[in-house]
């Protein structure tokens, strides 16, 4: 049973295309919006993990892959029309769900773990999920003590030129769409193909609009 913010959080995406939907608004907007959703769920979500030790836990880790699996089904039934690349937004906190619920994590290198299952995350992210991780389920270890060395060594040579807080993502606050986009998304319209409404049509200040259509 899922908990009842994965709930919330797709009653409010189905609200959301049911009012975009109503309103007529043009795919792509609808489209752009709702992925600029996602990117902001995904952001959420993976500075989660990052920042709070008690969600970097095999437990919490399941608990986050069930959600992601109901977003899944929400972006398959909205289809590509509407859902754009939703599913790519959440590719950061995919990635390191699937590496807080994988087993085995002693047996991984860093190579395996860069290349196959966070090839989306930083060295420094995957280092800060790795050190942070604990198994309060099974009580299995995080990665080899080699893999941490690894990673500490490729960090400590970049901390003088990154923020402490580098490894979280920032969030994107600009208008996921450009006039350009506006103008080739919209068809153009030709104003004498839309009839006057009929209560306008009465009053002596919309004759002019009759005019034009004639």
């Amino acid at each position: 049973m899922l908990g009842s913010q994965w709930e919330s959080i797709v009653k409010f995406l189905d609200s959301l295309m049911s009012r975009l939907r109503g309103n007529h608004v043009p795919s792509f907007f609808i489209r752009k919006l709702v992925t600029q959703v996602f990117s902001f769920i995904n952001i959420q979500l993976f500075n989660s993990l990052l920042l709070r030790r008690e969600c970097c836990t095999f437990s919490n880790g399941e608990y986050v892959k069930s959600g992601l699996a109901e977003l899944e089904k929400w972006i398959v039934n909205a289809k590509d029309e509407y859902a754009g690349t939703s599913w790519h937004e959440l590719k950061y906190i995919r990635q390191a769900v699937g590496f807080l619920v994988i087993h085995q994590k002693r047996k991984k290198s860093l190579e395996e773990i860069k290349q196959d299952l966070c090839p989306a995350l930083t060295v420094r992210q995957i280092y800060r999920i790795s050190t942070m991780y604990f198994d309060d389920k099974y009580g299995t270890q995080s990665v080899s003590n080699d893999v941490v060395a690894q990673m500490r060594e490729m960090v400590d040579k970049d901390n003088h030129n990154m923020p402490s807080n580098s490894f979280l993502l920032d969030d994107d606050l600009s208008i996921p769409f450009s006039t350009e986009d506006i103008d080739m998304a919209i068809p153009p319209i030709d104003p004498s193909d839309i009839a006057l409404p009929p209560f306008l049509s009465d009053h002596p200040c919309a004759r002019f609009l009759l005019q034009h259509q004639k």
